[in-house]
């Protein structure tokens, strides 16, 4: 006999609703999940750059007498398009704009992420209507703010000059954020409990039983009690679980939400604690032959992490859920997503220089100051006459952009004609 779903939670007294019957069961989620991550890809060119990781490392391969410099071995994050990028709370409450999602982080070619941005950048202005010519200064932007980075003459104050205004408002909005908002977007609730719908489903019995085991381990326990300085003595009790219908690729993997009580703090319903639990599967991304990295995918992911985004990297951990490698992490009100999907032509080569520059800094940190110099020195070599960008960057953004638009194509015949299986 399978195990059925929970339906109802600790805290609410609601009996469950003829809704909730209608929620799938754990065995009967993947052919819905699957479903809903073709119907997201479907939706425009951008949403299709987001779930197609695998798919751009094969057209980036496919390019013909293409050959990118290998840039110093460090971490990068493997998929670095626009919506992976936004506002970070470290464990002392300040925010900054770091690369938020490290699923397919490996020690590889940093210029691996600049390409990928740049093909999510030109995407977005395609999307957002804008010429071919503002496409080209973007691609200009990119490699400056690109570069600026590891830039020895380039100062604080002219690094971050230039914020593009989608950016200046997300990070005025999240400084001000606190648990209440986090809850109400993520929750669509303020009261200590999970609602069950769309967004959230029931957990089978052996999944609620394996989260409560894996929150009783001191380790893991310890992610919660270290942000807020209670101490390992301090009682961790999961209130709510339910598993979250989330993301884009990352769809018909393990993925849970928990909300926690430390000491007791809840009672109150002002010290909630909301864990996402997430599943870490093999990264997509190539590594550099002969790194050392580790060998579960979950302790790869907080690694890359504590490497690329300090602020994330501290507040994540490795762990083991139903025999797979999950990784937990603590939600913060200040942690959101940059949305750019609609570009006009001078906020887009902003955008394009600004983040740029976010993901230079995260690989930067990681070089020491020869390779720095010599990274650099590659990056502003072969300039042409007509383009102020290398010319590898130019030549993969051309083609991927071209096999990009086939693709999606491609993929909405399927998704029209139920040729995709959903």
């Amino acid at each position: 006999m399978p195990n059925k779903p929970v339906a109802t939670n600790k805290l609410s007294k609601k009996p469950p609703s003829k809704r909730l019957k209608k929620l799938p069961e754990a065995e009967a989620r993947q052919p819905i999940l699957t479903a809903r991550r073709n119907a997201r890809m479907a939706r425009s060119a951008h949403a299709y750059v987001r779930g197609s990781t695998s798919r751009f490392y094969e057209w980036l391969d496919g390019i013909e007498g293409h050959s990118l410099p290998e840039g110093p071995a460090v971490w990068i994050c493997g998929d670095c398009h626009t919506g992976n990028l936004g506002p970070v709370a470290d464990a002392r409450g300040r925010v900054e704009i770091q690369i938020r999602d490290l699923d397919q982080t490996v020690i590889g070619n940093p210029a691996h992420d600049l390409i990928r941005l740049g093909l999510s950048l030109a995407t977005a202005a395609r999307g957002s209507d804008l010429p071919g010519v503002t496409i080209v200064r973007m691609m200009e932007a990119l490699a400056d703010g690109y570069e600026r980075a590891f830039d020895e003459s380039a100062g604080e104050a002219d690094i971050h000059a230039e914020k593009p205004e989608a950016v200046r408002v997300v990070m005025k909005e999240a400084v001000r954020r606190s648990w209440r908002h986090l809850a109400e977007e993520r929750i669509e609730d303020v009261e200590p409990s999970i609602p069950l719908g769309s967004r959230f489903w029931p957990l089978a019995k052996n999944e609620r039983r394996e989260i409560d085991e894996l929150f009783n381990k001191t380790s893991v326990a310890a992610l919660a009690t270290a942000l807020r300085g209670t101490g390992a003595e301090a009682d961790v009790e999961v209130l709510d679980a339910a598993y979250w219908v989330k993301g884009c690729s990352s769809l018909g993997r393990l993925r849970y939400a928990v909300l926690l009580d430390i000491d007791g703090a809840a009672v109150g319903g002002n010290d909630l604690c909301l864990i996402d639990i997430k599943e870490a599967a093999q990264a997509a991304a190539p590594r550099y032959s002969g790194v050392r990295m580790p060998r579960d995918n979950a302790e790869r992911v907080v690694e890359g992490a504590r490497h690329l985004s300090p602020s994330l990297g501290e507040r994540m951990r490795s762990a083991r859920l139903a025999e797979r490698a999950v990784v937990l992490r603590e939600l913060l009100p200040q942690d959101m997503k940059l949305t750019i999907e609609q570009l006009t032509r001078d906020e887009a080569t902003k955008a394009a220089r600004f983040l740029a520059l976010v993901v230079g800094k995260a690989h930067e940190r990681q070089m020491d100051l020869a390779e720095r110099r010599a990274w650099l020195a590659e990056l502003r070599k072969n300039r042409s006459k007509t383009l102020d960008a290398p010319g590898w960057l130019w030549k993969s953004i051309v083609q991927l952009v071209s096999s990009h638009a086939a693709g999606y194509l491609e993929h909405c015949r399927k998704y029209a004609t139920g040729a995709d299986g959903s």
